[in-house]
């Protein structure tokens, strides 16, 4: 049985980042990347889109108060995970990462990893109305899955719930036409809510079928690169959304803590859906 190294409490970023990187520690709050709201009868949300490499970063540690310190950093209302663990120790990842968050989880595990539960989740502020999980499986391929999580963003003064659609697709061209044929065939029956569809992808080939498809479904997004985090070069994490007018921004977060966390860097995307109207209001 795989023992889990001691963790320590949770630290602030300049603290956890690299000792070898002597940069400032970069102020990349939620708040600077999206900005003020842009228009009244609008509600202000952050999603985020992380692979953690199971709290492994680029100097091959298990730190997940590295990755913990990147969220605290990030601040987002929705988190998606790739490659998390999950275990009926406190001292596994997804639990860890919870507890030091407050936030609700879902998880989404397609598989089991030394002693942990292995895949995704999903971690949000807002509590989950109905999880559903998708089996994005390819027959002789690793195990894959996603998320379907509604949300109850109406908390945070949404006109309505928030549909999250949270994946982490195969390392085969063929595998990944499969699974995202799979996605937008369940996005396209689904009842009509306003739609998140986020993860690693793991799309290299920027003129696949794959992101053409995605992309003619929820209109193109911007490209960002997210790995290797160290000097990013690929979009192998993206973020889209229906309708597409709901998106302001997505970038990615390079912080020197961020660059050592973890072999991605998270990609996070700021939005604005429709507020619910005030009581009284005309």
């Amino acid at each position: 049985m795989r023992m889990q190294p001691d963790l320590p409490p949770l630290v602030n970023p300049a603290q956890a980042r690299d000792p070898g990187d002597t940069g400032a520690v970069a102020d990349t709050s939620a708040a600077r990347h999206c900005g003020p709201v842009r228009a009244a009868g609008l509600a202000p949300m952050t999603v985020v889109s992380y692979n953690i490499h199971r709290a492994v970063g680029t100097d091959r540690r298990y730190r997940p108060d590295r990755i913990a310190a990147v969220l605290e950093e990030l601040d987002a209302d929705i988190v998606a995970l790739q490659e998390v663990e999950s275990g009926s120790s406190n001292d596994h990842t997804l639990e860890y990462l919870a507890g030091h968050t407050g936030m609700h989880v879902v998880s989404g595990f397609t598989r089991v990893h030394g002693n942990a539960d292995y895949g995704n989740a999903l971690l949000t502020r807002f509590a989950p109305e109905a999880v559903n999980q998708i089996d994005l499986t390819v027959k002789g391929c690793e195990p894959r899955g996603a998320i379907d999580a509604t949300v109850a963003c109406t908390a945070a003064g949404c006109a309505s719930p928030l549909r999250v659609i949270a994946t982490h697709l195969g390392l085969r061209p063929g595998e990944r036409r499969h699974q995202v044929q799979q996605l937008l065939n369940y996005v396209a029956t689904a009842h009509p809510l306003p739609t998140i569809l986020l993860g690693d992808v793991n799309e290299w080939f920027l003129w696949g079928r794959p992101l053409r498809w995605l992309h003619a479904y929820f209109e193109q997004t911007p490209h960002t690169a997210t790995f290797p985090s160290r000097l990013p070069v690929f979009a192998l994490d993206r973020i889209w959304v229906s309708p597409r007018a709901h998106l302001v921004s997505v970038a990615s977060h390079r912080s020197p803590l961020a660059r050592v966390a973890s072999d991605h860097l998270p990609l996070l995307a700021c939005f604005e859906l429709p507020a619910a109207a005030l009581p009284g209001a005309a």
